[in-house]
């Protein structure tokens, strides 16, 4: 996935599949706007992280649950982006290993 914190806004876009053209499928707005999650072909393609100084943890666990996703993948992420801002980072996550 790749990962954007524009510092200038504090907000962090996870990209979560390449988009050609325009993303069609809407959007889930969540926590009043904290997070917003749009949709290509039924699929989570993006995900918009909006003021990450007031936390952002709730938010995204909520965000991953409804579109069942890795929750620390994605706090992962924001956290990297967050790290290395104005800057793309890309985080490639694997799976996780059977204990």
């Amino acid at each position: 996935m790749k990962v954007d914190y524009e510092s200038g806004c504090d907000t962090v876009q996870i990209t979560l599949e390449e988009q050609v053209g325009r993303l069609s499928g809407g959007s889930d707005v969540i926590a009043g706007g904290a997070v917003i999650v749009s949709y290509s072909k039924n699929r989570p393609a993006m995900i918009d992280v909006i003021g990450t100084q007031n936390g952002f943890e709730e938010p995204l666990r909520i965000a991953a649950e409804r579109n069942d996703l890795d929750a620390e993948a994605l706090l992962a992420a924001v956290r990297a982006a967050l790290a290395a801002p104005d800057r793309l980072v890309e985080l490639d996550v694997g799976v996780r290993a059977a204990t």
